[in-house]
């Protein structure tokens, strides 16, 4: 290929730590690979291209070199400027691990893989959810086998070495001009078959047992967090390490409150004579009761503003309000005492004396008599 920058093909800079450089290098080996692009020579190119600069700038020695002399100092090389008949697996198998799938091994072995993660749903009050809380969950896991010692064989017997892969759990697979290493379709990766299996298990080697955990919920929670609990998934395989546990948490409904965000929102019914005439009221926060002032004159759903009577957010920042809504509730039963007394009252407010007590429905009226004076026009 023509003397370009190997930085610049992969597109790093000089300093490029190795987990930059094995990004970027398959990066370019997904978008170019032979395989995706069958009939593209610029393609196939490419790929070469960037492989070369990955082999270079991946060994300490050659990249040293590289950086020194330039193209000069690597063209000597063995596996510099070329395949060099270097096995490409060898070169670049955590690369193509990644992109075609599959666990590590350990020491040329059966390769081992990680458990799977889990989550667990767990639904809390607000009250827990705002001051935090320690609770308790238990759930189903897998542990080894008590009869097999977490073999899968029958006691007495042992497994043995798969006839496929010959115990290394992995078969090496042609892929158009290289090859790579797949797991073996007959042990699943294992390296090992179990021709007599633990009738208790049936060769799984594990068997179901429920677990108890402790979770320490956080203060400011709210539906949608997670929290994580490290190791406590489903175990490995082949010695890999347990995949992790995750707490998803859901906040119930409460009887008074509903929360948006760091706030906290109610809704304080009033009745009529004390929304005309003001007023003092007790009303509930989750610290306890607090008195709220009601101005004369208040119209219904007003919010009043409690400051620091909200949620202090899980995540840091300032603690939020309770937003008080109140709505003024219409009288309901009257006896007729009650309303002839409110008819005696409605009569002192209307007339000429609506638009001074009744400031909104006589601006609504206004506009309403303009509308229609306007379609008649």
């Amino acid at each position: 290929m023509a003397d370009r920058d190997y930085y610049e093909i992969l597109g790093v800079s000089r300093d490029a730590s190795e987990g930059e450089l094995k990004k970027a290098y398959r990066r370019l080996a997904m978008k170019y690979h032979p395989d995706r692009n069958p009939d593209d020579a610029d393609a196939s190119d490419k790929f070469k291209e960037a492989k070369e600069a990955y082999e270079i700038l991946n060994d300490p020695q050659k990249r040293a070199a590289y950086d020194q002399f330039g193209h000069a100092g690597v063209n000597n090389q063995p596996g510099g400027g070329g395949f060099g008949g270097a096995d490409i697996n060898d070169i670049f198998g955590d690369v193509f691990g990644d992109i075609f799938g599959g666990g590590r091994s350990r020491g040329g072995g059966p390769r081992v893989y990680r458990g799977d993660d889990l989550q667990y749903n767990l639904d809390i009050t607000l009250e827990e959810a705002v001051a935090g809380v320690t609770t308790e969950i238990s759930l189903p896991s897998s542990v080894a086998c008590d009869a097999c010692d977490g073999s899968g064989s029958k006691r007495g017997t042992n497994p043995s070495s798969c006839p496929t892969c010959h115990g290394a759990g992995q078969v090496r697979m042609q892929q158009g001009f290289f090859s790579v290493q797949q797991t073996c379709p007959s042990c699943r990766g294992k390296g090992k078959v179990i021709t007599d299996p633990c009738p208790k298990c049936r060769g799984h080697g594990r068997s179901n047992k429920e677990k108890k955990l402790s979770v320490k919920i956080p203060p400011g929670v709210d539906t949608g967090d997670k929290i994580r609990l490290s190791g406590e998934g489903e175990v490995g395989e082949n010695g890999g390490p347990a995949g992790d546990l995750y707490v998803a948490i859901g906040v119930k409904d409460h009887e008074l409150f509903t929360r948006d965000n760091a706030d906290l929102q109610c809704t304080v019914p009033i009745n009529f004579a004390t929304a005309t005439v003001g007023g003092e009221l007790e009303v509930p926060t989750l610290d306890g009761r607090v008195k709220l002032k009601i101005p004369a004159g208040t119209q219904s759903e007003k919010v009043f503003r409690l400051r620091g009577k909200g949620v202090k957010p899980v995540r840091g920042g300032a603690v939020g309000d309770l937003m008080c809504k109140v709505r003024v509730e219409t009288p309901v039963n009257l006896n007729k005492e009650q309303r002839e007394l409110l008819m005696a009252f409605h009569e002192t407010i209307s007339g000429p004396n609506a638009q001074k007590h009744s400031p909104q429905a006589h601006s609504w009226l206004g506009g309403v008599k303009k509308f229609f004076d306007e379609m008649r026009s």
